[in-house]
């Protein structure tokens, strides 16, 4: 692959591995992380958004997840990039553990 090497993030979650393991680097990082992770955060705020509107049905759960999820603004994501480093720090202070994020 014109020389790059790739490294791969997963969520540790044994379900989500695979017998290629072995063959690809992956990025170490703790399970089940949603202090590190930002896109934690988003489905955080789809899924409290969802369960405001009680979709009925999976027909209308499909329709409030593309609603809910184009009403994110661009800055809620860009916020989330911008506190990375802070979370990262906090996380790394609490030695893994909870953080206020």
């Amino acid at each position: 692959m014109l020389g790059r090497k790739w490294v791969f993030q997963m969520d540790n979650d044994p379900k989500h591995t695979s017998k290629l393991k072995n063959k690809i680097h992956f990025l170490e990082w703790p399970s089940q992380s949603p202090d590190l992770n930002p896109i934690e955060m988003l489905w955080i705020d789809l899924k409290r958004a969802i369960h405001m509107r009680r979709p009925k049905n999976m027909t209308e759960l499909k329709q409030v997840c593309h609603e809910e999820w184009a009403k994110i603004p661009p800055q809620r994501c860009a916020g989330l990039i911008h506190s990375y480093r802070k979370r990262l720090v906090e996380f790394i202070a609490a030695k893994g553990g909870s953080t206020s994020y």
